[in-house]
């Protein structure tokens, strides 16, 4: 286990009420099974691993982050949805579809994520997580990206207002963490760190490595782009390279990730390569750069993935296994797999292996000049600011 504070899983079913509806990608049987899937696996067994449900979040602890008007905005969409459209505030047709009481169920996933936060930082775990949230990229006064209110930046606010001095947030998510770092880009207290296929290629289309922290914060935000078809192996030379060092050099008091698993080779919605084995490696490099640089207060929210059965819940089981200390999972018990043709007519993998990767080897070197050059552009734009020679 990670020490006598455990695990706490985040959870309550109600947090599925986050919902845009049958036909949108962002279907919330994808966090139902993945906590199922944790449970069948016996993760939460151990007595050093409990679920928590999502503790209070009011609308003044809102206000800190959204404007007023966005606020207000949201509440009247939820209480008629008939409404359809306010683009002003990102609401309506496409990415943020408005649906009945979306106010209440985006204020629950923020307290998911906040009790998240309060857990580990008041000593009741070591590590926790939330696989409802990571809605990272909501903006002070709009939605986006499936995103209405951005529950990490809510965790991070609430570390900030309750004694932390500095919080690392990584976001391992296949689009650029956009509105976690517009909302801390001008504090230096917070370093964000997204890993993502690049905006040349996919929404939001930010995350260059010039984006390096508002005046008075530079070298607060750090971006690495990849390119389409970058796989787990390339993509985790990277993350070694310039993650492990950095987070070293700022020594946060916590450590705050979104594990989106929309990196996957199978996505629909994007295109990097990523196979079960990478998360696994994942997995172990963030829980062990949690200890050697944050005190092993690790907290951690879900994010995309858009391949409900055959990734989702078994990505982020392999990472909830990491956080407890288990064994990485190998089988799919058969009952879950049952639960999970049940919810959703697809067939369920059997185990949590992979087909192996081979890319073209011109593809190959393409990849790997593109994440040499991220690489190289955060050695030259950010190191130097923590001290770390470029």
């Amino acid at each position: 286990m990670t020490g006598p504070a455990g695990v706490a899983l985040v959870w309550d079913p109600a947090l599925a009420r986050y919902d845009f509806g049958p036909e949108h990608p962002l279907a919330p049987v994808r966090v139902e099974l993945t906590v199922a899937l944790i449970e069948a696996l016996g993760l939460v067994a151990d007595q050093a691993v409990r679920t928590v449900p999502p503790g209070p979040y009011d609308e003044d602890e809102l206000l800190r982050l959204h404007r007023p008007a966005f606020v207000a905005a949201v509440r009247r969409a939820s209480a008629d949805p008939s409404l359809r459209a306010d683009l002003a505030h990102g609401l309506g047709p496409g990415d943020n579809p408005i649906f009945r009481d979306m106010h209440a169920a985006s204020m629950a996933v923020c307290a998911a994520s906040k009790e998240a936060a309060r857990v580990v930082w008041e000593g009741e775990a070591a590590h926790s997580f939330n696989p409802a949230g990571g809605l990272h990229h909501a903006m002070p006064d709009r939605a986006a990206g499936f995103c209405i209110y951005n529950d990490p930046a809510v965790a991070i606010d609430w570390l900030l207002e309750h004694g932390a001095e500095r919080v690392c947030y990584l976001d391992v998510d296949v689009h650029h963490g956009d509105g976690v770092q517009a909302m801390f880009i001008d504090d230096p207290r917070v370093l964000t760190i997204s890993l993502h296929e690049s905006g040349r290629f996919l929404f939001p289309g930010t995350g260059f490595p010039d984006e390096i922290g508002g005046p008075g914060a530079e070298g607060s935000s750090v971006n690495l782009p990849f390119h389409p078809g970058t796989t787990g192996p390339i993509w985790l030379e990277a993350f070694d390279e310039v993650v492990v060092p950095l987070v070293a050099a700022f020594a946060p008091d916590v450590l705050v990730t979104q594990l989106g698993c929309d990196t996957h080779a199978t996505d629909p919605l994007a295109h990097l390569a990523f196979r079960m084995d990478d998360y696994r490696a994942l997995g172990g490099r963030i829980h062990e750069l949690a200890h050697a640089a944050a005190g092993g207060r690790w907290i951690a929210t879900g994010g995309g993935g858009y391949q409900l059965v055959q990734v989702v819940p078994r990505a982020w089981a392999t990472m909830f296994a990491e956080m407890v200390g288990a064994d990485a999972p190998t089988g799919v018990p058969e009952p879950w797999r049952q639960l999970a043709h049940e919810r959703t007519r697809h067939e369920a993998p059997a185990d949590f292996d992979d087909p192996r990767l081979v890319l073209q080897e011109g593809v190959e070197k393409q990849v790997r000049r593109a994440a040499d050059e991220a690489v190289d552009a955060v050695r030259r734009l950010i190191l130097p600011r923590h001290g770390i020679p470029a």
